[in-house]
């Protein structure tokens, strides 16, 4: 059976980085694996300063652009002395879809432009580490993700044909000989042939829509750090590490925000009783987080899962009557045809108070869609989410600062915090 091994940004942010990735196939050379990579380092992020510097027109657009193009010649020079080596012609052809489009006039939906331009980081990415693997004998074929993930057009939050994707990918291991398969996460495409993302973080969403469609024995997600963790490390000192998840529990983590797994990847794996793996990339020997069908979990440790940058959005009706099904009917149609995410409700007489990611463009295509309604939010707040708490917990995480709403249940305590 097949074996999913995806690598993110971190894993490959260097020439290093892609030698230890090397490493880590070393030890699995008579496994057939489909290796899933994300963009090196902070591309993406990069890439979406390019793309707000196009859409607006900015001075600086060639300038963020060359930058990006240097990171990753970088990387080539460390990687490859033969400087004729193919991977740089590749590479450059790669960043030409770019070039092409700067030339010409943005597109007037700003998550198209996203997606055609901040998709370029996984393609390359992803011929960088086919190149080198292949350069020291771990042969790789490489395949482009548009052409098995297919979605629909809802740039940024592709929505994944399942049957049609299942179609595609299934021939991917007829010709499996003695190589790996080498594919980029976070990416499909549509039936016009335009590219989509499927998300922030998408890549591991992506590995596991492979496992699914091929039936792996598993999917091992490899990051910087030692397994699932019950809180950010950046964050919180003493956090700990979960040898087991079962999948339920971690639906309720990843849904709330915890970032080391995104929040649609664990559906597919459960369904098709796929074990995830989720382990460190610079001790790979080390055993990692299991999420599987298995019960056991360790409850007396809680999970603490931090979301930043949001904003809270207050929803009256104009002349003070109930909110009621019809309006929730009403509020919820256009919280969907904007595609916002609601991380945290409340509902009173009068009005629904709405906890989201802040995107300025989103709150404000909202406010001129509810326009009957009268709306208020601050920004700039963080939601602190705890899974199996103790007051204890809330009261240490909460001191100190103003809790503008706050939401329990048996299992779960929320607060949006200024």
């Amino acid at each position: 059976m097949i074996k999913i091994f995806k690598f993110g940004g971190a894993s490959v942010k260097d020439a290093e980085g892609v030698k230890t990735l090397a490493n880590i196939l070393e030890l699995h050379k008579s496994d057939k694996i489909l290796i899933v990579v994300s963009a090196m380092g902070k591309t993406t992020n990069a890439l979406e300063k390019l793309t707000k510097s196009y859409v607006a027109q900015n001075e600086d657009v060639h300038q963020v652009f060359d930058e990006i193009k240097q990171y990753h010649e970088q990387i080539m020079n460390d990687l490859f002395e033969d400087k004729n080596h193919s991977v740089f012609n590749d590479v450059a052809n790669a960043f030409i879809e770019i070039d092409w489009i700067l030339e010409e006039e943005p597109h007037p939906e700003y998550d198209f432009n996203y997606d055609q331009i901040v998709s370029i980081g996984e393609l390359v990415s992803s011929r960088i580490v086919g190149a080198y693997l292949d350069s020291i004998g771990l042969k790789t074929r490489w395949v482009d993700a548009r052409g098995m993930i297919h979605t629909n057009n809802t740039y940024r939050e592709g929505k994944i044909d399942l049957d049609k994707s299942r179609s595609a990918i299934k021939g991917l291991t007829d010709t499996l000989q003695d190589q790996f398969i080498i594919t980029q996460g976070f990416i499909g495409g549509t039936s016009e042939n335009f590219t989509t993302t499927l998300g922030r973080e998408g890549s591991d969403y992506s590995a596991a829509i492979f496992a699914s469609c091929l039936g792996a024995e598993s999917v091992t997600i490899w990051k910087d750090v030692p397994g699932v963790l019950n809180a950010d490390p950046k964050l919180f000192e003493n956090s700990r590490v979960y040898s087991h998840i079962p999948y339920v529990e971690a639906l309720e983590m990843a849904y709330y925000g915890a970032t080391v797994i995104h929040p649609k990847t664990i559906k597919p794996l459960q369904n098709a009783g796929i074990p995830l793996f989720v382990k460190p990339f610079m001790q790979p020997q080390d055993s990692g987080t299991c999420i599987d069908g298995q019960p056991d979990f360790d409850k007396e440790l809680p999970a603490i899962i931090v979301k930043k940058e949001q904003v809270l959005v207050s929803i009256r009706t104009s002349d003070l009557s109930f909110i009621d099904e019809a309006s929730l009917g009403t509020i919820f149609s256009s919280l969907s045809a904007i595609n916002i995410k609601i991380n945290m409700m409340q509902v009173s007489a009068l009005s629904l108070s709405l906890c989201c990611d802040f995107n300025e463009a989103r709150l404000e295509r909202l406010i001129k869609k509810l326009s009957d309604y009268k709306i208020r939010y601050n920004t700039g707040l963080d939601l602190i989410t705890i899974r199996h708490y103790t007051r204890a917990d809330i009261d240490k995480l909460t001191s100190n600062r103003s809790v503008l709403l706050e939401q329990t249940s048996r299992n779960t305590a929320q607060f949006v915090l200024k």
